[in-house]
């Protein structure tokens, strides 16, 4: 059965590559798609990743690259892919049949490994959301002068007739449609703010990108107000750059800033991260002493405060990013203290010049914050990438003293990319390293989390869990907090199960996790680790996933005043249920 599923996959690929080659587009980057969206759809599945990675060809025991392709594909969930909008705003008749290809690699991918309800409601709501964007558009054209129309013929959809593809970047919906338009109606975007203009010669600076958005007036050096504060000093959470909305005004006044003291008490309170919390307290004395020496009227030295963050996934590196925001305003270095938090697809545009642009309306919405590139790696891939990085580089001087800029991602990657510009190599001095939770660590994230969610492990449940969470390689791709919040999700599931005979439960039997909870009745641990050696995805019956935004949640945090809602915080301090980056 596994061998057919993925054998299913790489054809629904193949028969996805073939579609878009009939309808003009670039084999290679149809594949891709197909195989990032794959990746996506199965990456809660137990066992997906291998069944993935012999699907399309490659090595077995290449975790990364799946991990990476679900990372990358994880927003075609719920937005029409790449190549499916190119066809739908070139008017394509291709387009439907494209769709329908999508939903094959969908149908199939959800297939993958042993798949619980998650996987299958992944795969049920991104089968509809590409399927609607190729529907025909039904909305009435509005009275008035006629809408321009996108640009048919090979400079849409068709290949370049050098051999290079013609891009086209992710169009943003317009809020100011009509209630009644359908949402992935991407031909309404034409002639609604939804396409970019052609790359300009002139690559405006961010201080007039400040200025065409009204966030000052011209020559105000002020910081922008539109970007949504997300870190300890002030209302908000993490801030996704290019999708933010600037807040509504409110009646009510933003909570102070909180204080030095405050915000080191908090970071102590993390569960592990030693040499983490050594490395962020001998940072923030060493800018405090340059201020103080500053207000003395010694000589100032120079000192970079932009950082390099190293370690798997769920070792709490956006958390702890958001700490330093915090940090930073309180020490005076920061206007506002906000985090920015954003990936390669926020700062790459769909056009060689773009970029540049993009880029830079990203860092114009850190400007007073913290600018966060979580996976920076991605930037080194290729000429766009690399034109980020050099308008990057440039803001960061421009901004130097109000804009404090954090990478982060894998140590192997993360050393190319920081030699790939001889500018990060300057402006990035400081590396902490994020070290892989112990076993202890991670039960104490397991308790803290079951807690918050009103759940009580026995002491048996835990000795069982650390029992589990040492048998699991610590490799790179490693899950650390994610993996215990899936071990988590997956015995909520079956303690449920366990119940579904008791019609009256007691209040101790709907919050006590038993051992047999954490794995199904007569499995070891081992045999649930064999199958998935290096995954930190989930049970197969788990309920819930971790998400692109789950990626800056922290299972180590507190649990005094967590947020029940990852995306609407209203302080700092992050739910102990909620994951680490």
């Amino acid at each position: 059965m596994s061998a057919a599923r993925q054998g299913a996959l790489a054809h629904s690929i193949a028969a996805l590559t073939t579609v878009g080659r009939q309808a003009g587009l670039v084999p290679d980057d149809v594949t891709r798609e197909g195989e990032r969206l794959a990746a996506a759809v199965a990456e809660s599945s137990t066992g997906a990743a291998p069944a993935w990675l012999e699907a399309v060809g490659r090595a077995p025991d290449d975790f990364t690259a799946f991990f990476e392709a679900a990372q990358r594909g994880r927003r075609w969930r719920s937005a029409p892919t790449d190549q499916l909008t190119t066809l739908v705003l070139a008017g394509s008749e291709h387009a439907g049949a494209y769709a329908e290809a999508l939903a094959s690699v969908i149908d199939a991918a959800g297939a993958l490994g042993s798949p619980g309800l998650a996987a299958s409601a992944n795969a049920a709501s991104t089968t509809a959301v590409q399927r609607a964007a190729a529907q025909p558009r039904t909305t009435p054209q509005p009275a008035g002068p006629s809408v321009p129309q996108a640009p048919a013929g090979p400079p849409a959809a068709g290949p370049h007739p050098h051999g290079t593809p013609t891009r086209f970047p992710a169009p943003s919906f317009d809020p100011t449609l009509p209630s009644g338009t359908n949402p992935f109606d991407l031909g309404s975007l034409v002639g609604a703010g939804g396409l970019r203009p052609p790359a300009q010669d002139v690559v405006p600076t961010v201080d007039a990108i400040l200025d065409a958005l009204g966030a000052r007036t011209p020559g105000d050096a002020a910081p922008p107000t539109h970007a949504t504060p997300s870190g300890t000093p002030a209302v908000g959470g993490p801030q996704s750059a290019t999708t933010g909305d600037a807040p509504a005004e409110e009646d009510t006044e933003a909570e102070p800033p909180r204080s030095l003291e405050e915000l080191l008490a908090e970071l102590d309170a993390l569960i592990g991260l030693d040499r983490v919390k050594h490395e962020i307290r001998q940072q923030t004395e060493l800018l405090r002493i340059e201020q103080l020496r500053t207000a003395a009227g010694l000589t100032r030295p120079t000192l970079t405060r932009h950082l390099v963050f190293l370690g798997n996934p769920g070792t709490g590196k956006t958390t702890v990013a958001r700490l330093v925001a915090g940090i930073y305003r309180a020490l005076g270095l920061l206007s506002t203290g906000h985090l920015v938090e954003v990936d390669r697809s926020e700062l790459v545009a769909g056009y060689l010049g773009q970029t540049a642009v993009k880029t830079s309306e990203v860092v114009a919405t850190a400007i007073g914050g913290v600018l966060f590139i979580d996976e920076a790696y991605g930037l080194a891939e290729d000429q766009y990438g690399a034109e980020a990085i050099n308008t990057l580089v440039k803001d960061m001087e421009d901004h130097r003293d109000d804009l404090v800029v954090i990478v982060a991602g894998y140590p192997g990657p993360m050393a190319s990319f920081i030699a790939t510009n001889p500018g990060l190599e300057s402006r990035f001095s400081t590396t902490i390293t994020f070290d892989d939770y112990s076993d202890a660590e991670l039960r104490g994230i397991f308790e803290r989390m079951a807690t918050s969610a009103d759940f009580e492990p026995l002491p048996t449940t835990l000795d069982r869990f650390e029992e589990m969470v040492s048998l699991v390689p610590r490799t790179e791709g490693f899950g650390n907090g994610r993996h215990a919040r899936n071990v988590l999700d997956g015995a909520i599931a079956r303690h449920a199960w366990r119940l579904k005979d008791t019609p009256e439960p007691t209040l101790d039997e709907l919050r006590r996790l038993l051992p047999e909870d954490l794995l199904p009745a007569g499995e070891a641990p081992e045999s649930i680790l064999q199958a998935t050696p290096t995954e930190d995805t989930a049970p197969a019956d788990v309920l819930d996933e971790p998400s692109s935004a789950d990626d800056d949640l922290d299972l180590a945090e507190p649990v005094e005043d967590h947020q029940p809602d990852d995306d609407q915080p209203t302080d700092a301090t992050v739910s102990p249920q909620e994951e680490p980056a």
